[in-house]
C-alpha cells in the first residue's frame, strides 16, 4: 500500500540502527506543517536520544516500555501562553502528532503515540525529567525508529459511523 495515512501502523519494536539528523528534521518539518486555530503553533518539540532519558521516561509512563530500544523519541509539547485561541493547542499538538507519524511511516521507520496530557501524573512526570517550564504542556512522546516489526495495513473503515446530513 502506497498511502502512508492508511498503511500506518504504531510500531514499538525497533532495529538499533539511528536515525539520522536529516531525517529527524524531516519529521519535525512535518509535523509543523500541521494546521493549528488561527495559525498559532502552540507546538514545541524535544528531541531525545538519550538513553538514561528515554529508560527514565518508562518509569513515568507505563506504556513506554519500548522506549529503552528506539533510538530517539520526539516529545510534541504544547505552549498556549499569547495564543489568541488558548483552548485549542490541544487539537493544533494531536494534528501534529499525526503529521510525525505519517511521515515516518512514508519514510519508512516506525512510530507510536503515547499519550501523556491530560494524564496528571504523566504529564508532571515527563515535565520534571525535561526540566519544562510550568507552561509548557506535554502532549505526547512519540518513540521512533527502524521497525523491527511490521504489521499489515489495518482497514478501520466503518460505513455505521457515517450520517449522511445528519444524524
Amino acid at each position: 500500500m502506497d498511502d502512508p495515512v492508511l498503511s500506518r501502523r504504531s510500531i514499538r519494536r525497533y532495529t538499533s540502527e539511528p536515525v539520522p539528523d536529516e531525517v529527524v528534521d524531516r519529521l519535525l518539518r512535518a509535523a509543523m506543517a500541521a494546521p493549528s486555530a488561527g495559525n498559532q503553533q502552540p507546538w514545541q518539540f524535544v528531541v531525545i536520544r538519550d538513553r538514561a532519558t528515554l529508560t527514565a521516561i518508562t518509569e513515568v509512563h507505563p506504556y513506554s516500555k519500548m522506549l529503552p530500544e528506539a533510538p530517539l523519541a520526539v516529545v510534541v509539547c504544547g505552549d498556549a501562553q499569547g495564543c489568541k485561541w488558548p483552548q485549542m493547542w490541544e487539537q493544533d499538538c494531536a494534528a501534529a502528532t499525526e503529521n510525525l507519524l505519517v511521515e515516518a511511516e512514508l519514510l519508512g521507520l516506525g512510530a507510536v503515540w503515547l499519550g501523556v496530557h491530560p494524564l496528571e501524573e504523566r504529564v508532571s512526570g515527563i515535565r520534571r525529567l525535561l526540566g519544562m517550564p510550568d507552561s509548557v504542556v506535554p502532549f505526547a512522546v512519540v518513540p521512533v525508529g527502524h521497525p523491527a516489526e511490521r504489521k499489515p495495513p489495518a482497514d478501520r473503515y466503518d460505513a455505521a459511523r457515517v450520517h449522511d446530513e445528519r444524524w
